[in-house]
């Protein structure tokens, strides 16, 4: 990369569940109380993404004070019917988060789709139109929003909190379409927040790395890529 691709935007909404992976198979469920690396990366591929490009999140700044609220629910039990379970949710939301992207070294195949410029306006712009795809935060029953902004502006609930320390938390997923490992890890770290901003490391310096399973890598082939370009082309430019 020949320039820092550095974004930068605030999300937010009513409610946000952050929640181990671990947590996922079912049970109650109780949410970190920041947001997961894994998260605001998963937020800024809905913004906008394509396997020519990989998002880092380099920091998250928490802007409101951090409550929760827990709410009955009755997931899917999958022996049939449903089970009684107590969610606990993150409740109103607001985060400003800065980020960058790098190629995807793992797809030779894009190399003609590397142009750095394009992918960065295209992004800017959909941060401004907030989003590709529909945004949430951790969960799908938790709608979020976005808006363009200048990380730092504004005055954040946090600011003066010299350090805070979140312990053991889950990172993100290593994915063989972006690692080139025929299986599927686990990263965990201990983040903390200083005047209310967490620096984010990046998945490389994770401490604790673990397998969870085997898994391949599936590529979209650049035939199919092109006709999806094509599209969002012919839409941004006011088409159909």
């Amino acid at each position: 990369m020949q320039k820092e691709n550095i974004v930068e935007f605030k999300v937010y909404g009513k409610y946000a569940l952050f929640t181990d992976p671990i947590t996922k198979i079912g049970g109650e469920k109780f949410s970190y109380q920041i947001p997961t690396y894994q998260a605001l990366k998963g937020i800024l591929e809905s913004i906008y993404w394509k396997p020519t490009i990989v998002w880092h999140i380099e920091k998250v700044r928490i802007m409101k004070p951090i409550q929760t609220e827990s709410k009955g629910v009755k997931p899917l039990n999958y022996g049939g019917g449903n089970d009684l379970a107590y969610y606990t949710y993150l409740r109103d939301v607001e985060y400003q988060v800065q980020a960058r992207f790098t190629w995807n070294m793992q797809r030779e195949d894009l190399a003609p789709d590397r142009n750095e410029n394009k992918h960065y306006f295209i992004a800017k712009r959909m941060i401004e139109r907030g989003g590709r795809r529909d945004v949430f935060l951790g969960a799908r029953e938790c709608q979020a929003y976005v808006e363009p902004c200048i990380f730092g502006e504004g005055r954040g609930y946090y600011d003066d909190y010299p350090e805070l320390s979140w312990g053991l938390m889950f990172h993100g997923f290593d994915y063989p379409s972006e690692t080139g490992d025929n299986g599927l890890y686990a990263r965990f770290w201990v983040p903390k927040m200083r005047h209310g901003v967490v620096e984010m490391i990046k998945p490389k310096e994770c401490p604790i790395r673990r397998f969870v399973r085997h898994m391949s890598s599936v590529g979209i082939p650049a035939k199919r890529l092109d006709e999806d370009e094509s599209l969002w082309d012919v839409l941004e430019e006011g088409g159909f």
